[in-house]
């Protein structure tokens, strides 16, 4: 008992030095005000219009990271293990409880639906995560930013001076998203930043969007393998409306009512699966970026142990998005599955 009061006391002298050190540090080497924007910065040009960016960088090493945890979990199975232990265990301890919730949700489908469910979630969640390591979106290249001169080209005379003056006209649009301004007065020069070599992926549009289409666009294809041709029975249902016109005098005019109301539904159907594009690929980048932002500006403001609580939140915001991007995916695809015709028969 002794030994581990000795202990703890120990951790307090050591935590209570690390916070004076970096408050030491802090005072040499000032935080600087980050500047912040939605494009990701290029690292890379392969061509006039495209380049190899530190999203996708970061995009890479979320999937090599989920082929890792993928193999850590095959090698532990060949050995014949049944407890699995480390990172792989840990995860696949996490997947077997998504793979009992996907069963109680699409039943026989469960085969069909949960390598989509468990593959978005681990990317997703490895890529948020990626938010906690340190050297990402802080480590990069210093360089100027040359669109300034550029502009002030193009504004005659005025804008020669401002080249030439060198600290005038300066414009930081394009300024990396997560980089940090290292001087900024007005008699600096103000157009130079640091370009993070890695990212977080999802504070990029781009992937939440390639995420959501790969959701959407799947669910649609699962929906047609489980259902066929009656699946787009949900998007144009014509056939209470046939009736109707079938009939003399057209019926029951609430059967004519009815049969138009089945065809609004229809196009309502197809607008609500665009949407879930939009819903998808807004709700995680405006979540992690917004972390992204706190962390910074955190970060900026009191330097030392004011971000940790922060670290904290984001853990547990990368989980619940990942979760919630995933289950949403397996409860459309579940609902894909479901006959518009026979009811929930070929359900179950």
């Amino acid at each position: 008992m002794e030994q581990k009061t000795n202990k703890r006391r120990v951790n307090r002298y050591w935590f209570i030095l690390v916070l004076i050190l970096s408050g030491v540090a802090a005072s040499f080497f000032p935080p600087v005000r980050p500047w912040i924007q939605l494009a990701a910065e290029p690292l890379v040009k392969i061509t006039d219009n495209f380049y190899i960016t530190n999203t996708m960088v970061a995009s890479w090493i979320a999937y090599v990271i989920v082929l890792l945890i993928a193999w850590s979990i095959r090698k532990q199975l060949k050995a014949g293990k049944t407890v699995l232990d480390g990172v792989g265990g840990f995860f696949a301890f996490i997947l077997e409880a998504l793979y009992g919730v996907t069963e109680g949700t699409a039943g026989k489908h469960v085969r069909k639906i949960f390598p989509w469910f468990a593959a978005i979630f681990m990317i997703v969640l490895v890529v948020n995560w990626m938010e906690l390591i340190p050297g990402v979106d802080s480590i990069g290249q210093y360089r100027p930013d040359k669109l300034h001169y550029e502009s002030s080209e193009a504004h005659g005379e005025e804008g020669d001076h401002a080249k030439d003056e060198g600290h005038v006209a300066c414009d930081y649009r394009e300024v990396g998203p997560f980089a940090f301004l290292v001087r900024g007065d007005a008699d600096a020069d103000c157009a130079h930043a640091i370009y993070p070599f890695v990212r977080v992926a999802s504070t990029d549009l781009n992937f939440t969007l390639a995420i959501a289409l790969i959701s959407v666009v799947m669910t649609q294809v699962i929906g047609v393998q489980t259902l066929g041709k009656e699946y787009f029975v949900k998007f144009w249902n014509t056939g209470a409306f046939k009736k109707v016109l079938s009939k003399k005098g057209f019926g029951n005019p609430l059967d004519f009512i009815m049969g138009l109301i089945d065809i609004v539904v229809g196009i309502l159907e197809i607008v609500a699966e665009i949407s879930k594009i939009i819903s998808f690929a807004f709700r995680l980048f405006g979540n992690i970026f917004a972390g992204a932002i706190i962390l910074f500006v955190i970060g900026s403001l009191v330097p030392v142990f004011a971000q940790s609580p922060f670290y904290l939140l984001e853990l547990f915001v990368g989980l619940i998005q990942a979760f919630v991007f995933g289950m949403l995916t397996m409860v459309f695809m579940s609902l894909a599955t479901v006959s518009h015709a026979h009811g929930d028969e070929d359900h179950h």
